[in-house]
């Protein structure tokens, strides 16, 4: 199994007694009182059997059985581009479950949660920080990720600088202009706010924090200096340099986090049981010899299963470390405004 924490991330470990405030922006439901076991879930969901993940519900009037299903990729970089990408694994989906499979270019992490929680979204592949938001708010049921040989395949937070500048540590990064990738990027922003932090450098206050909304953008804005740097998913740049959108030689990597997991595929959590075990196994016995996912994704080879509870369990540790608070305002990254209360005088 892929190592996911180190001795080093110590401070880490020590977070269980750290409580992740859960607040909610839409209304709870009136069956919402008979649940026993909620988590950090939104109201309208519930754990029961403890697996972190909403349960399905008992109610069968309140399964999805859609006659398309609504499939997309997380939008780390140009939607239109992913669409081809993934038309043979559709296709192939389409062919398992019986049903119409429709594409999904969502332009943000917090429009693809989004969708999933209003019912408009079905299966989707989510970046590994928007995985928890999209767990807690959506319903999101992750189930697989991307692997090698069976195995799952990983990616590490990478600190990249252009080559010309004098920026070779952690603690130059004090005074300049950093590129972050959103506010639930895990490599983008979670992970280096936490990091960074153990360091001795506090993202926005060391330094100033400018959100290029995609790891791609960040990684072009080094290249061309608009930025002074940036951390990263090492996944993204090695497919752009692969792809001859810029060469290696052209940055430093400065500094480079332990293995997290990457993008995880699931489903929302009432599709109905039945077709949600056909979607299942379409991840798992798709063959990616010959594919466009063999070519974009490549050295990874197949879908391999994951446990949201074990495998998210750093990023969820990363999270409560920086407070992360799960509601759609925090997804969307705006600051939530608490209203002072005026003291009464008698």
């Amino acid at each position: 199994m892929v190592a996911l924490l180190k001795n080093r991330r110590a401070l880490m470990i020590g977070l269980s007694g750290v409580m992740v405030t859960v607040m909610t922006a839409w209304a709870a439901s009136p069956a919402s009182a008979a649940c026993k076991n909620r988590g950090d879930l939104d109201v309208r969901y519930c754990d029961d059997n403890g697996d972190l993940v909403a349960d399905t519900p008992k109610d069968s009037s309140k399964w999805l059985d859609p006659s398309t299903l609504i499939f997309s990729y997380t939008p780390v970089e140009d939607p239109s581009v992913y669409e081809n990408v993934f038309t043979e694994f559709m296709d192939y989906l389409a062919k398992k479950t019986g049903k119409k499979v429709k594409w999904y270019g969502a332009e943000s992490y917090a429009a693809q949660v989004e969708a999933m929680r209003s019912g408009r979204l079905h299966i989707a592949g989510i970046s590994t920080g928007p995985t928890v938001f999209g767990v807690n708010l959506a319903g999101y049921v992750p189930f697989s990720i991307m692997g090698k040989g069976g195995k799952i395949f990983g990616y590490k937070l990478q600190l990249i600088t252009h080559k010309s500048t004098n920026i070779r540590k952690v603690s130059d990064l004090k005074g300049r202009k950093i590129a972050h990738v959103t506010p639930t990027s895990n490599s983008g922003n979670q992970a280096p706010k936490a990091y960074f932090k153990e360091m001795g450098v506090v993202p926005g206050k060391d330094y100033k924090i400018i959100f290029s909304g995609k790891h791609d953008n960040s990684i072009m804005g080094v290249v061309n200096k608009d930025y002074d740097a940036a951390p990263i998913a090492s996944s993204v740049l090695d497919r752009m340099i692969n792809k001859g959108m810029l060469r290696r030689s052209d940055l430093r990597i400065i500094w480079e986090s332990e293995t997290f997991p990457t993008t995880s595929y699931g489903y929302v959590y009432n599709l109905r049981p039945d077709l949600a075990k056909k979607v299942v196994d379409a991840f798992l016995s798709f063959d990616w010899k010959g594919t466009a996912l063999y070519k974009e994704f490549k050295p990874r080879d197949g879908f391999v299963r994951i446990n949201f509870k074990q495998h998210w369990k750093p990023i969820r540790l990363i999270q409560k470390e920086n407070k992360v608070i799960y509601t759609r305002a925090a997804l969307e990254g705006l600051k939530l405004k608490k209203k002072k209360k005026k003291k009464k005088k008698k």
